[in-house]
């Protein structure tokens, strides 16, 4: 008989527990689901930067490109289209900064989002200079884009976005207006960098890059190309060589260290970097070079 209720008392004390694990687990289920978050996937950092700055703690950000690996050279892998087809938005930069774009989106329902669209573009050597974030204004036009987009797919949280993207928007005019007062204040509008990236942020601010690479930092420059440099920096008292934070160094080393000049680093956003901080950083560093 005390077997038997033995048995009877493990078998209920069992069912209790299995409910039990079935509930939490039931309950944590919903909460996945019902997460306020939007699952949103970015082809690099400077995109992660721009829709964070919108979504705030409404978007649970994921990057394609990992840190280090240029933009131009990088193709996605099998684990990358798992997480586009877990995502609710797909941004990227556009105007071929990420090649690979087409073929990744082939057979994908997500909501996509082109940040440059709508961007008035540069033509640099023959081509489309992608680097549209670099300058303020074209930047605030890129928010705007990754704003509407989180409107319609979250429309409950439309105030949120408009707010966030507002205050954003007032940040980058704030220091627009700092700088275009700095930099129209000085003659030397020319400064000396390693691939010519800030096309947008010389159009603001009126001023010339002299890079030592083109718009995609393709290959490396001619000797011919190079003693140019070190004279071009020599004639006229360049005494900062600007170097991108992703890539190599050397050749802007190389070009310093014979011009007798130094080699400071810049953020172009495309692996790290607080963007509304880096932009002000890079302003400052561009007219402490020049003034």
């Amino acid at each position: 008989m005390k077997k038997i209720f033995l048995i009877f008392i493990t078998t209920i004390m069992m069912a209790t527990f299995m409910v039990g694990c079935g509930k939490e687990s039931g309950a944590q289920d919903n909460a996945d689901n019902n997460s306020d978050t939007i699952k949103v996937l970015v082809s690099f950092h400077a995109m992660e930067e721009l829709v964070e700055l919108v979504g705030d703690e409404k978007v649970d950000v994921e990057v394609v490109i990992p840190e280090g690996t240029e933009a131009h050279d990088f193709e996605p892998t099998t684990k990358d289209i798992k997480e586009l087809s877990k995502s609710k938005l797909f941004v990227y930069n556009g105007l071929g900064m990420e090649h690979w774009v087409e073929n990744f989106l082939k057979n994908s329902n997500v909501e996509v989002v082109e940040a440059s669209a709508n961007v008035t573009t540069i033509n640099n050597d023959g081509v489309i200079d992608p680097h549209t974030w670099l300058g303020l204004k074209d930047a605030i036009v890129e928010l705007e884009n990754i704003k509407n987009a989180l409107v319609k797919i979250d429309s409950k949280n439309s105030t949120y976005y408009e707010k966030n993207y507002e205050n954003a928007k007032k940040e980058l005019e704030s220091i627009y207006d700092e700088y275009k007062s700095k930099f129209d204040s000085i003659a030397n509008n020319k400064f000396v960098t390693g691939h010519k990236a800030f096309g947008y942020l010389c159009r603001e601010f009126g001023l010339e890059q002299i890079a030592i690479q083109g718009v995609f930092a393709e290959g490396e420059p001619s000797p011919a190309k190079l003693a140019e440099l070190i004279t071009y920096c020599k004639d006229n008292n360049i005494k900062t060589v600007f170097a991108e934070e992703i890539g190599s160094t050397e050749v802007a080393e190389t070009l310093a260290r014979e011009a007798g000049a130094k080699v400071e680093t810049i953020e172009t956003f495309e692996g790290e970097g607080d963007y509304i901080e880096g932009m002000q950083e890079n302003l400052q560093k561009i007219y402490e070079a020049l003034k």
